[in-house]
């Protein structure tokens, strides 16, 4: 077991603050926290050796993977936790809003979708941050998968199959492939890749990672989540044959009751292909 992770594992054993269901959802937090700055290069750390630039690594990851407002609050929570149990309190900003972090809020029928921009695109200068973007951009895959993803291993002929090591928390699941476009992008993606990832031989998953950021921000291409809501958006339509309310389809209460059972079965289908395990979160993404 890492250190950061052995450290983690023994203050939350003895210091049995609250619930047994929130003990268990800190530890989960604290241990997403230690396996992601271990990702992020912070390979020797140790609890007590945590400081703000590593709160400040994590907040950005979090809005970069545009995690949901009421998530980023438990997860900030768990980290001021943590910082008083080193009694380093100071490590952690007071306020959400000095992180950018947005308040809470309800759903509404707005679409967050985006779509990749040609021209944008075209001053990608890195092929390996092209390909992952045009990979978001098809499958649905979050920022990290489209990086991560090794194409010879995941292409299963009819379904992009991936790994848990590639995915958030852990959890493998397939994405259908179903059009000429996302064969064609798989192809050209492998021959690539090889046998490997979207990461240069040469390099490491964090400076990819670093030079993804820059390629993008050079490109002027941001808020690349909504590439993952245009994917929902997109499939929804297939499955029900109507646009979601986000995208001015019509909304819940205006549908009969045979659509909503369309509804739910699309939302169950979208939620998978998009690694989540409650079809409620489909809301964010296609409205309510």
């Amino acid at each position: 077991m890492r250190n950061l992770n052995h450290d983690i594992k023994n203050l939350c054993r003895r210091n049995r603050d609250g619930s047994f269901a929130t003990q268990h959802d800190r530890e989960g937090i604290l241990t997403l926290v230690a396996n992601q700055l271990h990702e992020g290069g912070f390979k020797q750390l140790r609890a007590g050796g945590i400081r703000s630039k590593h709160i400040e690594h994590l907040v950005q990851r979090w809005h970069d993977d545009g995690i949901s407002a009421g998530t980023f609050k438990n997860r900030m929570s768990a980290l001021r936790w943590l910082a008083e149990k080193i009694d380093k309190q100071n490590i952690v900003a007071r306020e959400n809003a000095a992180y950018g972090i947005a308040d809470r809020k309800h759903v509404t029928n707005v679409s967050k979708a985006s779509a990749l921009d040609e021209t944008q695109l075209a001053r990608v200068s890195d092929r390996y941050t092209a390909l992952s973007l045009r990979l978001q951009a098809a499958f649905g895959l979050r920022r990290e998968e489209s990086i991560k993803l090794r194409p010879a291993l995941a292409d299963r002929g009819h379904v992009l199959h991936l790994n848990a090591s590639w995915t958030k928390g852990g959890k493998e699941r397939d994405v259908p492939i179903l059009t000429e476009t996302q064969r064609h992008l798989l192809d050209e993606v492998k021959q690539l890749a090889g046998a490997g990832s979207l990461i240069p031989a040469e390099m490491s998953y964090r400076d990819q990672l670093n030079r993804f950021k820059s390629q993008t921000a050079q490109a002027g291409i941001d808020r690349v989540h909504g590439l993952r809501h245009a994917y929902a958006q997109a499939r929804y339509e297939q499955l029900t044959g109507w646009k979601s309310p986000a995208m001015g389809g019509p909304s819940n209460k205006q549908i009969t009751p045979e659509q909503k059972a369309v509804d739910r079965e699309a939302r169950l289908v979208i939620s998978r292909e998009l690694g989540h395990e409650r079809e409620q979160i489909t809301a964010v993404y296609l409205g309510r």
